[in-house]
């Protein structure tokens, strides 16, 4: 597909992340008020509104969204939908344990991000749109997308470069990759 073609969905999906965030906003805003959260969830630190996901998602989405068209040049390819899915389902898993105060096991999920790096390129947009539109009911915006993208640059580093001298080792251990000369 050409960009003319892929435009229309980015455009589409765009409005359709932003009038999500736009409704909870609304939402909050006559059940109460705009939630806002403290960082590291501490009292004694900054509190950050949800209001900035109004401004946030539809410029993450956006920007998200054209890295994937960039990447796979087709609207829906099967691969990018699951790994879209299983993003989400981790970022609700996430805010429930969350929720239901269940900190060990949630701090046994999050370590296993490293491993599961090792094995699936989480640094993809399609993984950090997943996330931060899972995780922004619970969190807002602006908290998952800065979490999401530390752990960006943990799966980068993990697939790009530790997997790789794994992999390198274990051939060598195992005798995979032959001299020729």
């Amino acid at each position: 597909m050409t960009k003319q073609q892929l435009q229309p969905h980015q455009l589409i999906l765009t409005l359709v992340s932003s009038i999500y965030i736009w409704a909870l906003l609304a939402f909050e805003h006559f059940n109460g008020g705009v939630v806002s959260h403290h960082l590291l969830n501490q009292a004694d630190l900054p509190a950050i509104s949800n209001w900035w996901g109004a401004l946030i998602m539809p410029v993450l989405s956006w920007f998200l969204l054209g890295r994937i068209y960039r990447r796979v040049h087709q609207a829906y390819p099967a691969g990018v939908l699951g790994a879209f899915a299983c993003a989400v389902l981790f970022g609700v898993l996430i805010s429930v344990l969350f929720l239901q105060g269940r900190e060990q096991v949630l701090s046994q999920l999050m370590l296993s991000l490293p491993l599961l790096a090792l094995f699936f390129p989480l640094y993809r947009a399609e993984f950090l749109l997943g996330f931060v539109l899972a995780m922004s009911y619970t969190f807002g915006v602006l908290l998952p997308t800065a979490f999401g993208c530390l752990i960006l640059l943990m799966a980068v580093l993990m697939y790009k470069v530790v997997r790789p001298v794994l992999l390198y080792l274990f051939d060598l251990l195992t005798g995979g990759k032959k001299a020729t000369g």
